[in-house]
Formats: structure tokens, C-alpha cells, sequence
């Protein structure tokens, strides 16, 4: 068991971790959401310009990060074989998960990790010793591994801040630690909340004081052994990070939103012809007395001029006056940048281009050609869930643990989590190739089951009830009849004049 010196220092420790990546995290949804400020802009150009497009973004970021989540759901869990009949252990863990709402919390949590990198599921027991489990935003939630093995939590932090005040809760093996310190002149790793760099720091220990809870004795023991949180990463890289899919988006979102800032202030201030008047001088305006008689004159203002689309060059005495013009400006060369950088964010991203691009090259692809420009994003996928399945099986294993199963548990911990969870298809295909793919699936033997699970993505329950509906049209005659029979059998007011099924 640690001390309360041991596990404060790990609350120093990993908040500092986790105020590191709070900037980044924050910056990436910022983009997702498409809060993006212009980029690549001369200090001129935004002297004059950056407020009028302030708001503006052609956000790229959100398609990308939202399309692979798209394909991401969990459908079922599976510990036998997949011909196996569901075990009542299934069925149980199936049970907590929908209980939890867990389809609804894991596509924000697939979406937060596909944005920034990663996410983290919190389990826990409420008081009915059931499984308690909510999806932690990434800003909010770090994870400590041993050295030597990267799979085996030490520790993980959750924080958040209310009001004036700022709470941590730790979680290790044995016990869980809470505290609470207040937001005011904090400062942790030689920042303040706001980012501000400064000396010094808040109180010793980093300011954090006990957080007492009524009928909890502190610290609170963790009768689950191990820590309760799980991070699901997306595609981390060997002894490296794992990887958001919209961080290398970004730059090109930067360039893209540049080029349709300069095409509308193109389309501003050139979209029209502009007229030039050589050899005369600028128009003056009168200037007027209290009774309207003209006293003198002053020069137009350069900008009314300019504003419309007039410029006036004087010449030498005695030349004569003379208007030219300068044809609108051609936008569409910005068009031409731009068409190809969102080609470039789909290659990068493995992004279907349809889901980018509305011209010809989109138009009119078949079914096949849709499979194909569908495989990059699916092979992406298949990756992410490689990655994600880890996950899904310890979460599932804290489940069982809080309802006193360790043998569930360990049951779950040795399955092969590529079969484990179970997933609905990543591949989106017309309904004549699923039915296709289907009648072969059954022709070389595979369970009814099976093809339904792993061809039409349905879940178990929704399994058991076709069967049932398959059980009760072969107990009925009348509903193994042909069409064209049933159609003899009933009468000319359409009444069925059958007695079968009576």
C-alpha cells in the first residue's frame, strides 16, 4: 500500500504529463470543430484582412476525424467459437455494456481518440456492486505504464476543475487517493492555468489537500486489484505515440483556408472590372458655407475612388484625358490549389475520395469502384480495432472483476481479442454483394449464425430473434408455401381462405 507522500508525488507526476498534452489536445479539437485561425497570412494581408475571415474555415479536419468512427461499433462479445450458442457469461457482459449505454459513449470515445490520440474508459462498481463505466476525455485522464512492460498499468489520474476548484482522484492497484486544490495563482510545472510561464509554484506539494467524502474512508481501497482505467489508443506507434488522424490535416487546412481567404478578397477588390483615367486630375469636392454657396474645394478621398473600382494617373499639361480598364481578375486559379490539396488530405488520410470531392471523378462510380476506393479506409480501421481490441477485452475483464468474477476475468484476459470483440463490418456494401457474399459464406459452410454476425452486423439479440422468427415459419405450412401458391389459396377479397396455422 503507498503512503500519502507516494501518492502525491504520482498526482505531481502525472498532472504534469497531463498539462503537457492539454494544449495539444485542445488545439486538435479546436480544428475538428473547425476553430481554425488563418495561417501562412503576411503581417499586411492580416492587417487588412484576418478579422473579415475570423470565423471562417472550410473544415476538412471534422470529415476526416469523423469518417473512420463512422465504421466503429462493437456489436457483441464472444469468448467460444463464433458457431458457439452465446454463454450466459456473453450475455451477461453484453448486458453491462448496453446498461452503461456504451454504444453511445464508445463512438465518442473512438471519435475523441481519432482526434487526439487517445481516450480512456473508467471502470467502476456503484451501489449495487454493478458495473459503473463512463468514457474519459483524453484532457482529463492519463495512465502510467511499468517500464519494462508497457501492457501493465501502474497508475492513472483523472482531474477535472468546478468552479474555483480543482480535484484529482488516483487510482493504483490497492487504493484510490482523492484530492483537491484550489484553481487560484496555481501553478504546475512552472505555468499557470492559463498558460502563462512564471517562477515558483503553488504551496508545497503543489497545493493538493485530502478530499474527504461523506460514508468514504480516504484513502478509498480498490477492491478490483489492478487500475480501472484503460486507455484506448489509436494506432500507436512502437516506443512512440499513438497518432491522431487529423495532426498532419492540419497544415493543409491552414493552406486551404489561406487560399479561399485570397480568392474572396480577390473576388472583392477584382471580380470587376477596374477603370482608369490618364492625364486628369481627380475629381474635387465643393466645399460649401452656411448658405450653400460654393467657398472652395477639396480633393476625393483615394479610398471612395478605390472602392469604386476608379483610379486616377494626371499627366503633363495639355494631354488629353483618357479611360482604360483593367479586366476582372480570374479566380478560379485558387480553385485550381485547392482542389488538389483536398486530394492530397484524402491520400494522407486514407479518406475515400468521395467523401471530399463532389466532381466528375466521384460522380458516377459503381459498386466496384466504390469497394475498391473504400479499401484504404478499411484497411485503417481493421488497424485501429487491431489496436483497440486490447482495450475492449480489459475493459471487459474490469467489468467481471466488479462483479466478483475473476475467473470470467481471466477467461477474457487469455481470448484472442481479434475475436473476442466483435465488430460490425468496416467495408459498406451494396445489399445484392452482401447477399451475395452471404450465399457463399453459407456454401462453403459456415453457421447461419455466423453469416448473419459477420455479413448484416447483427448483434446477438437481434440474432436470437431471427432464429425465433425462422422457428416459427417452419412450424407453419402456410409460410413454406411458394408465392404463387399462397396467392391460389386466397380468396378473390384477398381474405386468406386457408385453414393453415388455425
Amino acid at each position: 500500500m503507498a503512503t500519502a507522500k507516494e501518492a502525491l508525488a504520482w498526482v505531481d507526476k502525472l498532472h504534469s504529463v497531463l498539462s503537457k498534452r492539454k494544449l495539444e489536445i485542445e488545439k486538435a479539437f479546436e480544428y475538428f470543430e473547425g476553430d481554425q485561425p488563418l495561417a501562412y497570412a503576411s503581417p499586411q494581408w492580416k492587417q487588412f484582412h484576418a478579422d473579415r475571415y475570423k470565423g471562417f474555415s472550410d473544415n476538412w479536419c471534422g470529415v476526416v476525424g469523423r469518417v473512420p468512427v463512422d465504421r466503429q461499433e462493437i456489436i457483441g462479445f464472444r469468448l467460444g467459437t463464433p458457431t458457439d450458442v452465446v454463454t450466459d457469461d456473453e450475455k451477461q457482459l453484453w448486458a453491462d455494456w448496453n446498461r452503461n449505454e456504451l454504444g453511445a459513449q464508445s463512438n465518442q470515445g473512438f471519435l475523441s481518440s481519432t482526434i487526439a490520440k487517445r481516450s480512456a474508459v473508467l471502470v467502476w462498481g456503484d451501489d449495487n456492486d454493478e458495473p459503473e463505466v463512463t468514457w474519459e476525455h483524453p484532457s482529463q485522464v492519463v495512465v502510467a505504464y511499468a517500464p519494462a512492460n508497457q501492457r501493465v498499468r501502474l497508475a492513472a489520474l483523472k482531474v477535472w476543475t468546478e468552479a474555483d476548484v480543482q480535484y484529482a482522484t488516483l487510482y493504483l492497484p490497492n487504493e484510490v487517493w482523492k484530492w483537491q486544490r484550489g484553481t487560484f495563482g496555481m501553478v504546475t510545472n512552472g505555468r499557470t492555468e492559463g498558460g502563462l510561464y512564471v517562477a515558483g509554484d503553488y504551496a508545497g506539494g503543489g497545493g493538493w489537500v485530502p478530499r474527504e467524502v461523506v460514508n468514504e474512508v480516504w484513502p478509498l481501497p480498490n477492491p478490483l486489484g489492478v487500475v480501472p482505467i484503460v486507455e484506448w489508443t489509436n494506432r500507436p506507434m512502437l516506443g512512440g505515440e499513438p497518432i491522431s488522424d487529423i495532426q498532419g490535416t492540419m497544415a493543409m487546412q491552414d493552406a486551404i483556408n489561406m487560399l479561399w481567404a485570397y480568392l474572396f478578397t480577390a473576388a472583392d477588390h477584382a471580380s470587376m472590372p477596374a477603370r482608369v483615367v490618364l492625364g486628369a486630375e481627380p475629381p474635387k469636392i465643393p466645399i460649401l458655407d452656411e448658405q450653400g454657396q460654393i467657398i472652395g474645394s477639396k480633393p476625393a478621398k483615394l479610398e471612395d475612388l478605390a472602392n469604386g473600382r476608379l483610379l486616377f494617373l494626371p499627366g503633363a499639361a495639355g494631354n488629353k484625358a483618357t479611360i482604360d480598364q483593367w479586366d476582372a481578375a480570374k479566380l478560379d486559379v485558387f480553385t485550381g490549389v485547392v482542389k488538389p490539396a483536398i486530394g492530397h488530405v484524402a491520400a494522407q488520410t486514407s479518406t475515400p475520395g468521395y467523401y471530399l470531392l463532389t466532381n466528375e471523378a466521384f460522380a458516377n462510380l459503381n459498386g466496384d469502384a466504390l469497394t475498391a476506393a473504400d479499401v484504404p479506409l478499411v484497411d485503417k480501421v481493421n488497424n485501429q480495432r487491431l489496436h483497440f481490441n486490447p482495450a475492449s477485452k480489459e475493459t471487459a475483464a474490469l467489468m467481471a472483476l466488479v462483479r466478483g468474477r475473476k475467473d470470467l476475468a481471466a477467461s477474457i484476459r487469455a481470448s484472442d481479442g481479434n475475436r473476442f470483440t466483435q465488430w460490425k463490418n468496416a467495408a459498406m456494401h451494396s445489399p445484392s454483394q452482401i447477399a451475395d457474399a452471404a450465399t457463399k459464406d453459407k456454401s462453403i459452410g459456415m453457421s447461419l449464425r455466423t453469416v448473419l454476425e459477420r455479413r448484416y452486423g447483427m448483434t446477438e439479440p437481434e440474432i436470437d430473434r431471427e432464429f425465433d422468427r425462422i422457428r416459427a415459419e417452419q412450424a407453419d405450412p402456410f409460410a413454406l408455401l411458394d408465392v404463387g401458391t399462397r396467392a391460389a389459396m386466397k380468396g378473390t377479397n384477398g381474405a386468406d381462405t386457408s385453414t393453415a396455422g388455425a
